[in-house]
C-alpha cells in the first residue's frame, strides 16, 4: 500500500526545501528568477581624503576616472560625513556601529576597554554566513584582538578562499593618500599637477610649500584612483561583480593642514559611493544609477545598514540608520562629529551638521587651533605656516588657527565651503544657533558623550571596565557632568557656580570648574583662593587646569611650582597625566630652571609600558618643549 503526503505537507517539506537550498548555496534563485541570495560585500578605504578631491564631486583638477565611473554607475552620496576626523576613533565607530566618544574609544591611538553589549560587524556577518576578510588596516581604538573577528585579516587576505557559494564581506585598505604620503616632497619638476594652478585654501598662506604639498596630494589621489581601479578590475574578473555591493569610503577628510583632525567640511566630509548590482534594485537609494544622494549619512550608519541589507534584524544599542535595506529609516536631520586627544595634543570638539549648515562647540577654547602636533607638522606645508605666522606674514584668515578659538562656531557650508565666516555671533542667525546647539546636546544626551570625563581619569571612574557602561550606571551622575560643561562653556559667565564646582567631591565636575574658570578667567578673581587649593587636586587634569588659569592670572609662580610637581612625581602620575600637564606647559610658555630638567627627564625617561596610550607622547610633547627652549638639536623624522 502507498501511503499518500497530504498537499498541505507537500507544500510545506517544499518550502522547506526551498529554504535548505537557499542556505546551503547562497546563490541560488527560485523558478522565477527572483534572487533569494544575500550580496557579497566588496568595501574599499582610502585614507585621509577629503571628498573635495574626486572629480565626481565637482573638482576639475581631479585625476580620479576610476572612481568617477564607479560614481557614475552606482550612487554618491554627496552629505557623506565621518564621525572623527583621524582614522583609530573613525575606525572604531565604523566596526561598533556606536559613536567613538559614546564608546570611551575616542583618544587617539589609546586600548580602553570596549563593551561586551558593543559587537564589531564582522561578527555579525559571520554569524551570518559571510565569509570576512580584511586586507589589510585595523586600528580600531580599543583593547582586544582585532584578527580574531576575521575569518583572515592580513595583506593577502582575499575573498577568492570561501567556501563554494558562501556570500563574503570583503574590505580593502588604500593607503597611497594617507597624510604620512606629504612628509616627504616629489621633486617639483616629477608632479604630475602644477603647484601653480592649484587652488589653495583662504585659510592657508600663499606659498611654495603648502602649493607643492597641495600639488602632490592631487597626484596621490591619482594614483590611489589606478589602485581602487585594479580592485575593481580584479571583481569583475573573479564573475561576482553582478553578485556584489560596493562601497567606497575616504576614512576622514584631509590631509593639509587644518583638514584632519579638525571637524571642519575638510576634516569630516568624505567621498561615498555604493554601486548595486541590478538584481538588487531593490536596494537603491534613488531611481537610476549615476543619480547622487542628498541623504546625510555618517559611518555610524554603516553597521545598522549593513544589517538591513542582509536582513538581520538591528540591535537597539545601534547609534546610527540605516539607510538601505528594509530597516531604512527616514533621512536624518543632522550628522555628529567628535574631537578629543590626537597623538599627544589634548582639546575637546563637538559639531553638528545639517543639510546647509555646521555648527561647533569648543570645550577647550583655551587650545589653539593648530596646535604643533608632531606627526602633523611633518609635512612642510603646515610648518611653512607656522613659520609665516611667527613671522607675521599672515593676514587675519590665516592668522586664525594659531589663537584662541571662539566658544561657538557656525558656517553656511553652501556659501562659504572653506567655513571662514564664523555667524556664530550674528543675531540674523540667532534662531540656527539655538537649533543646533540643542541638537548638540541632546545628542550628548542621548549617547552619553564619555567626553564629559577627563581621560586622565578614565580609570579612577571606570578602572579596566568599559567606560561605554560607566556612563549608563547609576555611579555615573551623568545630567550633573553634563550641566557642568554646558555652563563652563557658556559665553554668560557664573563664576560662583564654577567655584562651588571646583570644590565638588566628584573629581569630573571639579574639572568642569577649573574649565569654566580659565576660559572665563577674565572674570574670575573671586576664584583666586579656590583655585589655589585645586592646584594640588588629585586629578592632575584638574590641578594642572588650575595652574594653568592661575598662570594667566599672573600668579606664576604658584602655577609653575604645581607643573613642576606633577612632573616630578612618577608614581602618582603617569605618563597621561605628564603629557596632559606638558601641553598646558606648553600653551602658557611657563619654564624655570626645574621645570626644563623635569621636561628634559620626561623626553628621556623609559617608556611607560602600562600606559594607556598606545605610545608615550608625553615624550612627543617634551621633545617640542625642548626644541623651543633650545635644550635639544633637532633631530630628522
Amino acid at each position: 500500500m502507498i501511503n499518500r503526503i497530504p498537499l498541505q505537507s507537500k507544500r510545506t517539506s517544499f518550502i522547506i526545501l526551498l529554504f535548505l537550498i537557499a542556505f546551503i548555496n547562497p546563490s541560488c534563485k527560485t523558478e522565477s528568477g527572483k534572487p533569494v541570495d544575500k550580496p557579497n560585500i566588496l568595501m574599499i578605504t582610502s585614507e585621509d581624503n577629503s571628498a573635495y578631491f574626486l572629480g565626481c564631486y565637482g573638482n576639475e583638477m581631479a585625476t580620479t576616472p576610476n572612481l568617477d565611473k564607479l560614481a557614475a554607475e552606482g550612487f554618491m552620496y554627496t552629505r557623506a560625513f565621518a564621525n572623527c576626523p583621524v582614522c583609530a576613533p573613525a575606525r572604531n565607530t565604523i566596526l561598533t556601529g556606536v559613536y567613538a566618544a559614546s564608546n570611551g574609544n575616542e583618544q587617539m591611538r589609546s586600548k580602553y576597554a570596549k563593551s561586551e553589549i558593543v559587537k564589531t560587524y564582522p561578527e555579525y556577518f559571520r554569524e551570518a554566513g559571510y565569509y570576512c576578510t580584511n586586507n589589510v588596516k585595523t586600528d580600531y581604538n580599543y583593547a582586544g584582538d582585532w584578527d580574531a573577528i576575521w575569518d583572515e585579516c592580513s595583506r593577502t587576505a582575499t575573498y577568492n578562499n570561501r567556501q563554494q557559494g558562501q556570500p563574503f564581506f570583503a574590505v580593502f585598505s588604500n593607503f597611497t593618500t594617507h597624510e604620512s604620503q606629504i612628509h616627504k616632497q616629489i621633486p617639483t619638476a616629477e608632479l604630475k599637477h602644477d603647484p601653480a594652478k592649484v587652488e589653495i585654501a583662504p585659510y592657508h598662506p600663499d606659498l611654495p610649500e603648502i602649493r607643492h604639498d597641495w600639488a602632490q596630494y592631487y597626484d596621490r589621489n591619482e594614483q590611489m584612483d589606478a589602485e581602487i581601479g585594479q580592485i575593481l578590475k580584479e571583481l569583475e574578473e573573479s564573475g561576482e561583480a553582478e553578485n556584489t555591493i560596493v562601497i567606497y569610503y575616504g576614512d576622514h577628510g584631509g590631509v593639509l593642514a587644518r583638514s584632519k583632525r579638525y571637524v571642519y567640511e575638510t576634516g569630516t566630509r568624505v567621498p561615498f559611493i555604493i554601486r548595486i548590482p541590478e538584481k538588487y534594485q531593490k536596494l537603491f537609494p534613488a531611481k537610476n544609477p549615476g543619480e547622487p544622494v542628498e541623504r546625510i549619512v555618517s559611518f555610524v550608519d554603516l553597521l545598522p545598514t549593513f544589517l538591513s541589507i542582509i536582513g538581520v534584524e538591528i540591535p537597539d544599542h545601534l547609534q546610527g540608520n540605516a539607510f538601505l535595506g528594509e530597516q531604512k529609516t527616514k533621512n536624518p536631520e543632522y550628522a555628529f562629529m567628535t574631537r578629543q586627544r590626537m597623538d599627544e595634543r589634548f582639546d575637546m570638539v563637538r559639531a553638528v551638521r545639517d543639510n546647509k549648515y555646521r555648527y561647533i562647540r569648543n570645550y577647550m577654547p583655551f587650545r589653539i587651533t593648530m596646535q604643533h602636533l608632531d606627526y602633523l607638522f611633518r609635512a612642510p606645508s603646515a610648518q611653512a605656516w607656522e613659520d609665516a605666522f611667527k613671522a607675521g606674514n599672515t593676514n587675519k584668515i590665516q592668522s586664525r588657527a594659531f589663537l584662541e578659538k571662539p566658544l561657538e562656531e557656525l558656517y553656511d557650508t553652501e556659501n562659504d565651503p572653506w567655513e571662514i565666516n564664523n555667524l556664530a555671533e550674528n543675531p540674523e542667525y540667532a534662531e540656527i544657533l539655538e537649533r543646533m546647539r540643542k541638537a548638540e546636546t541632546d545628542w550628548m544626551r542621548e549617547t552619553r558623550d564619555v567626553g564629559l570625563i577627563p581621560e586622565m581619569d578614565y580609570q579612577y571612574f571606570a578602572g579596566q571596565g568599559a567606560f561605554y557602561d560607566y556612563m549608563r550606571s547609576e555611579d555615573c551622575p551623568f545630567e550633573e557632568l553634563l550641566e557642568a560643561a554646558q555652563q563652563a562653556t557658556n559665553p554668560d559667565a557664573d563664576i560662583e557656580y564654577f567655584i562651588q564646582n571646583l570644590q565638588n567631591e566628584n573629581r569630573a565636575i571639579r574639572y568642569w570648574g577649573a574649565v569654566g574658570l580659565l576660559i572665563h578667567r577674565d572674570k574670575a578673581a573671586s576664584a583666586v583662593n579656590a583655585l589655589k587649593v585645586a592646584v594640588t587636586d588629585s586629578s592632575s587634569a584638574v590641578a594642572t587646569l588650575a595652574a594653568e588659569t592661575l598662570f594667566r592670572m599672573n600668579y606664576q609662580d604658584l602655577a609653575v611650582s604645581s607643573y613642576e610637581r606633577i612632573l616630578a612625581d612618577t608614581v602618582a602620575y603617569s605618563s597621561l597625566d605628564r603629557c596632559f600637564a606638558l601641553n598646558s606647559v606648553d600653551a602658557v610658555n611657563a619654564s624655570s630652571p626645574f621645570l626644563k630638567s623635569q621636561v628634559e627627564k620626561v623626553y628621556f625617561m623609559k617608556p611607560d609600558q602600562q600606559a594607556t596610550m598606545v605610545e608615550n607622547y608625553d615624550q612627543r610633547i617634551a621633545k617640542t618643549l625642548l626644541l623651543k627652549w633650545d635644550m635639544l638639536a633637532d633631530e630628522p623624522n
